[in-house]
């Protein structure tokens, strides 16, 4: 998935949660067989958010099938659910950025930074081609994301905190979780 249907993604998180299962489980609802991957404990599939993501990758590269996505949300904070991935994907930790200390190797999972204005203005004119109404101005403030490497038959994972809703226009603190190749 290219850094831009990424930044779609993490730009259009929905508010509100429902609790959920309390142990791991397997994605098998509205996605095709051959994506499964590791639910967060107690996060909730928004289908809506995925479905609007797909969308835009449809839109973006309208000649191919859009990539299998997941999009999760959770109150949990972002290291807690960065952790879980860590581990659940056999990584021993979570690398403080992507220079990894300077290492020449670039880490399987690593945190970075980022701003919410940027990254929803650089999908303004995509929202506009869906017919999603936002108020881009609200987008302020900083954000705390991981990486995770995909590996195997499990997809890469951004985990971020906080994000913007497109639809509500308004910054939301929870962690959003977006699994895709």
């Amino acid at each position: 998935m290219s850094k831009f249907s990424r930044a779609v993604a993490i730009a259009m998180l929905l508010a509100a949660a429902l609790p959920g299962c309390k142990k791991e489980k397997t994605a098998e609802t509205e996605e095709p067989a051959t994506f499964t991957f590791t639910v967060y404990p107690g996060s909730r599939y928004l289908a809506q958010l995925t479905e609007l993501d797909k969308r835009a990758a449809a839109l973006t590269k309208p000649n191919e099938t859009p990539p299998p996505i997941a999009i999760y949300d959770t109150d949990a904070p972002l290291d807690s659910v960065a952790n879980f991935y860590a581990k659940a994907y056999g990584y021993s930790k979570v690398a403080v950025d992507a220079t990894n200390n300077l290492s020449a190797a670039k880490p399987a999972a690593y945190y970075r930074n980022g701003e919410l204005s940027g990254d929803v203005k650089a999908i303004e004119e995509l929202l506009k081609k869906l017919n999603v109404k936002t108020e881009i101005a609200k987008a302020q403030g900083k954000y705390r994301a991981v990486e995770i490497e995909s590996k195997m038959n499990r997809p890469r994972v951004t985990i971020q905190r906080p994000c913007f809703d497109v639809i509500s226009s308004q910054v939301v603190d929870r962690t959003m979780i977006l699994m895709a190749p």
